[in-house]
Order: structure tokens, then C-alpha cells, then sequence
């Protein structure tokens, strides 16, 4: 039986990049439960896929900032945009700050395939258990065993339950007593008590806010929605709730109080949003909409309020809204120098099978190509 230097499990964003920066001198084998690699990569994005941010740092993600600081040493936001010039992947850049693939996200996949094609790929293949005996490791999948010096797990998470996402990364990482987080959808829209079914009613609406999360602040668009709210700032905002409070600002950057001193206007007019949207967050307030000039101490008062939004959200949409997964394997169970596990020699973790979550914003495919780097490397 052949013995291969290494088994990346996953051909994803993370597997892929691992598989080419391994180098080819070393035999890898990539075994993937899809009919295709990258389908993940290829759908992100409308297609185009938003691989990283002008500004990555560690207080960007939720999880162990040592680790994030180790690996992006290692490989930053600079060395994949160096990486993709190299490989001719043109970029364009949205809001000032998303980078997307300019054509599609087939351009990146073609580069990561062409960067892998010395290894072994088995497609459509289904992963059932990993151990270890002695200095070898035993994958079994539905179809054979294969032995291994070293095991790459680049599983991902369970959400996108329909492109073949699944827990067996945490399934393997238990069966040889590594610590786990399980996975939470994480990047997700958020449903609504009671006392806010009036967000659902403005279904279709979005406006620009800052939503407040203990010390975090999400500055992005907000989508009203059947089940609740979404949109950019609420996924961001959704990966640092767990239950109680939040807070939105839904005038950022103006001073209502200051607004409303003096004028003529109707208070609905003055707050330069749908009418449908000023008229329901009057209410929301317990305020009129009225002629400024009419307005009671009190009615400011209320209106200060559309500063800080404070409410308490129901719950998520679940995996299959979510954009990632939170949660993964412990950052304590990993040396950060290298992703591979402390206690069993020759067992590496990558991308979102790491308890390393993102932002929305292309900091999640910065952390797979990172911490694939890192490995890569590491294995070499």
C-alpha cells in the first residue's frame, strides 16, 4: 500500500492552497466528498468572491487573536494580494475596502488547481474515520484506506449544508480527545422578539447604520427582513452576539437633537429616510411625527433614542442563512506556528475547522489561505 507524505481532507479555499504550497516534492493525496473542488469559493460573493479586505488584522475575527497575529505574520493580507498579482488574478476593489475577483471566482480556483495539480485528488469520495497507529495514519472513506505520514483536516464548517458541508472535521478532531467548540452559525441574520415585529414589517427596507455589541460596532448597510433583520451589519454584528442586548444607530453620523432644534419641518422629513422606514421608527420611539417646533422635551428625549436602539434579538436564521460557522477546533489545541495539533504529531487543522471566525468582509478566505500557508510550510 502507498504511503503518502500527506492527506489534505477538504478541497476547499484552505485544502487547496495547502495542497500548492506544500511544494512537489512530497506525495499528497486530497480527498474531497463534492463532485467538484472550491464550490464554496466558487459561489461567495454573487460568483466573485470576496477574498480579503484592505485592513486585516487580528481584532477582525472572533477567536484567539495570538493565534491570528502568529499566522497572518506569516502570510498577510499583502502576501495573497502579491500572490494573485503573480498569478494574474485581476481584483477589483468595492467600497474602498472588499476585494472581489474582477471576472469570477473561477479565475482563483484555476489558480489553486493549476498550484495542486501534483497531488492526487479524489473527488466524490466520503469521509468516515481517522486514526493513528504508531507513525502512520489510517484514513478510511467509503470507497478505501489510505496511509499517511501527515493529515491535513481542511473540513470547513456545516454551514451550506447543500455543498456537502459537515461536521467531520470536530467528528475527527473528538476521536483523538482534541478539544472542540461545537459549531453555531455564525455571519447570519437575526430574528426578532415581539416588541420589534415592526422591523419585519419594513421587509425589503435597508438603511445605513452602526449596530453596538458590547465594545464592537458594525458599520455597514442593514437589511429589514420577513424573519428579522439582516444585511452586512447585521451579519458582522451576529458574530459577536450570543443573547442579551444590542444597539443600533440608525443616524450615524448626525446629531438628532441637533436636527430637530428649529425647523419648520415634519420630524418624519427631517430624518432623510424612506418614509415608510422614518414613520415606523417615530413609533418604535413613541414619538409623533409632527412640525419640529412642536416637539415636547420628552419627544427629544425619545428621539435621542434612535441613537442607541437598544433590544434584545430572538435568535438566528440558522446554518442555513449563515455565511460561516462558528466555533471549531480549540486555538489551546494547536501550535500557532505551525496549525498542527500539540499532542498527536503529524495532525494539522486549517481554516474554518479552526474555532477562528471572520468578519463578514473576505477575512474569513484570508484566514483558509493563511492558515493553509502556515501549514504548508510547516509540512515542507
Amino acid at each position: 500500500m502507498k504511503i503518502f507524505d500527506v492527506i489534505i481532507l477538504g478541497a476547499g479555499a484552505s485544502g487547496l492552497m495547502c495542497a500548492g504550497n506544500i511544494g512537489k516534492k512530497k506525495s499528497v493525496l486530497i480527498i474531497e466528498g463534492n463532485e467538484k473542488v472550491a464550490k464554496k469559493l466558487k459561489i461567495s460573493g454573487g460568483g466573485k468572491c470576496n477574498i480579503t479586505n484592505v485592513s486585516v488584522e487580528s481584532n477582525n475575527f472572533d477567536g484567539e487573536e495570538l493565534l491570528v497575529e502568529s499566522v497572518l505574520q506569516k502570510f498577510s493580507k499583502d502576501n495573497l494580494l502579491n500572490f494573485l498579482d503573480r498569478s494574474r488574478v485581476e481584483l477589483e476593489l468595492r467600497k474602498e475596502r472588499y476585494y472581489f475577483c474582477q471576472n469570477s471566482a473561477d479565475d482563483i480556483i484555476n489558480v489553486l488547481k493549476n498550484a495542486s495539480k501534483h497531488a492526487e485528488i479524489h473527488l466524490n469520495e466520503k469521509i468516515i474515520s481517522l486514526d493513528k497507529e504508531n507513525e502512520l495514519f489510517s484514513l478510511t472513506t467509503d470507497k478505501a484506506i489510505y496511509k499517511a505520514k501527515n493529515v491535513v483536516v481542511a473540513t470547513g464548517g456545516i454551514s451550506f449544508v447543500n455543498l456537502g458541508a459537515s461536521s467531520i472535521g470536530l467528528d475527527i478532531a473528538k476521536s483523538f480527545d482534541i478539544e472542540v467548540r461545537e459549531f453555531t452559525p455564525a455571519l447570519v441574520g437575526l430574528t426578532v422578539q415581539k416588541e420589534q415585529f415592526w422591523m419585519r414589517e419594513l421587509s425589503g427596507l435597508s438603511c445605513y447604520v452602526n449596530i453596538k455589541v458590547g465594545d464592537r460596532v458594525a458599520k455597514e448597510e442593514m437589511l429589514f427582513a420577513h424573519k428579522g433583520i439582516s444585511g452586512p451589519a447585521v451579519l458582522t454584528a451576529s458574530l459577536y452576539w450570543k443573547k442579551g442586548l444590542m444597539s443600533i444607530d440608525f443616524l450615524p453620523d448626525r446629531d438628532i437633537t441637533k436636527l430637530v432644534i428649529g425647523s419648520k419641518k415634519q420630524v418624519s422629513s427631517l430624518l432623510n429616510l424612506p418614509k415608510r422606514l422614518s414613520r415606523a421608527l417615530l413609533k418604535a420611539v413613541a414619538v409623533e411625527d409632527k412640525e419640529c417646533k412642536k416637539l415636547t422635551k420628552e419627544d427629544i428625549q425619545n428621539l435621542s433614542k434612535l441613537h442607541a436602539y437598544s433590544f434584545a434579538p430572538a435568535g438566528n436564521f440558522g446554518f442555513t442563512k449563515a455565511e460561516v460557522s462558528r466555533g471549531g477546533v480549540l486555538a489551546n489545541e494547536i501550535e500557532f506556528k505551525t496549525c498542527e495539533t500539540k499532542n498527536i504529531q503529524g495532525l494539522y487543522f486549517i481554516g474554518e475547522v479552526v474555532d477562528i471566525t471572520g468578519e463578514l468582509g473576505g477575512y474569513n478566505f484570508q484566514w483558509a489561505f493563511s492558515s493553509a500557508y502556515v501549514c504548508a510550510k510547516a509540512i515542507k
